[in-house]
């Protein structure tokens, strides 16, 4: 049978949030990945690469690996209530129910994270408690059939524990092998544990503004969350 891997691409997405497990999911086996969207118009990321849907929501089929990347775009999502109730659907049946980066964030407003451990990119991790969510420190978190991975590049290693539990660590360690996936950065910079505490200031004032913007809608959400019926 065929596995059915359904990835949310929406405008302003992060595009290697998406790419990066892309890159391995596509691999697998008796797979078929959808690109899943209102519409089959070209859809801008962030950087400004232009992707293709393949499907929309509405004719997307039952997915056995629900898939919610991150980026800016996130923010809209929020409140996007026929986006929420497709994830919310879709992921109620889903075999695994996973997010990139502030992807999760979206899971968690379709009610899929309440009482989960999840992770999302580091500067958004206070945001996950609004929905319930447990945050945990890790890049990857595994958490029954919820699979939440930090910022971006952690996107790559989230797909490879996917694949570990579809296919097996040996297929997960040939994946890796054929794509070369053997990180050596030139800097320790890459979270704000070990990079030098002026560039992580220098980030948190770049991103404070999408960051407010995020917590904004998150709060509004779980303010009509609390009302009575």
């Amino acid at each position: 049978m065929t596995l059915h891997i359904g990835i949310l691409l929406f405008p302003q997405n992060t595009q290697l949030d998406l790419t990066g497990p892309f890159e391995l999911l596509h691999r697998l086996p008796d797979s078929a990945v959808h690109l899943v969207w209102k519409d089959t118009a070209p859809v801008q990321a962030a950087s400004g690469l232009r992707i293709v849907p393949t499907t929309t929501l509405s004719d997307c089929p039952p997915l056995d690996v629900l898939l919610v990347p991150g980026g800016i775009g996130t923010a809209d999502l929020l409140t996007d209530a026929p986006v929420l109730e497709w994830v919310a659907a879709q992921g109620s049946r889903a075999r695994y129910v996973t997010a990139v980066c502030t992807g999760s964030l979206v899971l968690g407003a379709a009610g899929l994270l309440d009482g989960y451990e999840a992770t999302t990119h580091w500067a958004y991790t206070d945001i996950l408690p609004l929905f319930g969510a447990r945050p945990v420190r890790r890049r990857v978190v595994v958490d029954r059939n919820r699979i939440t991975a930090g910022g971006v590049t952690a996107g790559i290693d989230f797909g490879l524990q996917l694949v570990a539990d579809i296919a097996g660590e040996t297929t997960a360690q040939a994946f890796q092998l054929a794509l070369e996936y053997d990180p050596e950065p030139p800097f320790r910079a890459g979270h704000p544990d070990v990079a030098p505490a002026a560039i992580v200031e220098r980030v948190r004032k770049v991103m404070a503004p999408r960051v407010e913007a995020q917590r904004s809608k998150a709060s509004g959400w779980a303010s009509r969350s609390r009302l009575p019926a």
